[in-house]
């Protein structure tokens, strides 16, 4: 039997659990990072090369990795903590099975104007396979992660405007926000800083650990008419935050009602929605969006992750906006 990156995530993981200080850390970071290993290591190993190649294996990893493959042991089924979650050289090879599903835009990226770690000319440098990019940087209610109040957006529109109209090739930068929602679906920001804005992402970033029901919560959030796309729905983090729970055929039905885009945040700690609630949402009628939630250049080949979630999932191409040509915003507020 031949081990996949996800196994062996999972077997990190576990063994993580057995050690103690450095070893621990060390496993629990490439039980991450092998979420992101482009090729499946026991293809690599296979060919002779060493797991150190890899992302986050040093000696002694690769050393449980090689034992692993050679005699591969019991695995069982990840806790819901770890459950769900697909890597990139699995998406890569679905997305092998549908070489036209290519993406023309990543619809979530940041950059120095709030958390991340390249500028606005430089993550758009880095996209030019795109036809069109949507900057999401964060709203002042986010502080800790250097949230833009409306005189911040004026000014990254204005120079998001000024980049447009000096570029001659591809891709076109959408204005756009991620705004943050507070527990009752409301955002953080005054209505006429949506003027001239091309796409709203709302998110949830507060009281991410409640055990209860949040439909309601949900059902909130899709009915604030500002927002165009609910980003990363479930609020999930690999191997750190089970994320929020809810009725979501009830969730999925709201949205369709409302015409509520809902996100792929296709980041390898994140996938949300993942393929199991993808398929439960592809019977509803709704439209999807996929983002890389990229706060570096490096981090947007995770599109990957989304795209070949829309795949494992069966969601329709023409139901995933960024799978499309640009035709225009989707604002709901011009509904």
């Amino acid at each position: 039997m031949s081990l996949t990156n996800a196994q062996i995530s999972e077997l990190c993981a576990l063994e993580s659990d057995r050690q103690e200080d450095r070893k621990a850390k060390a496993l629990r970071r490439a039980a991450r990072l092998a979420l992101e290993w482009p090729v499946e290591v026991a293809a690599l190993v296979a060919d002779g090369r060493s797991p150190t190649e890899l992302a986050g294996v040093g000696p002694y990893t690769a050393g449980l990795i090689n034992g692993w493959l050679e005699d591969p042991p019991e695995i069982p089924d990840p806790p819901p903590l770890r459950a769900g979650f697909i890597t990139l050289a699995a998406a890569r090879a679905a997305m092998a099975t549908d070489p036209e599903r290519v993406a023309l835009a990543d619809l979530q990226m940041h950059t120095v104007a709030s958390d991340g770690n390249a500028t606005l000319e430089e993550m758009v440098d880095a996209c030019r396979r795109y036809e069109f990019i949507a900057i999401t940087d964060h709203t002042k209610g986010l502080k800790i992660a250097g949230g833009m109040d409306e005189e911040g957006f004026a000014a990254q529109g204005a120079e998001i405007d000024a980049l447009n109209a000096t570029r001659t090739e591809p891709p076109r930068v959408l204005k756009s926000m991620e705004m943050n929602l507070d527990p009752e679906g409301a955002g953080d920001m005054e209505p006429e800083v949506f003027n001239g804005l091309d796409l709203v992402l709302g998110a949830f970033h507060s009281k991410l650990r409640l055990k209860e029901d949040q439909t309601t919560r949900y059902q909130a959030a899709i009915r604030n008419r500002t927002v165009d796309v609910l980003a990363h729905p479930r609020c999930r983090m690999f191997n750190f935050r089970l994320g929020l729970s809810a009725d979501w055929d009830a969730v999925f039905q709201t949205a369709a009602d409302e015409g509520m885009v809902l996100e792929i945040d296709c980041h390898p700690n994140r996938q949300d929605l993942n393929v199991d609630l993808l398929r439960v949402a592809k019977d509803y009628d709704v439209t999807f969006s996929i983002g890389t939630d990229a706060h570096s250049t490096e981090e947007l080949e995770f599109i990957d992750i989304g795209i070949g979630a829309t795949i494992l999932a069966g969601i329709p191409r023409e139901r995933v906006l960024n799978l499309n040509p640009w035709t225009g915003a989707p604002r709901r507020t011009s509904k």
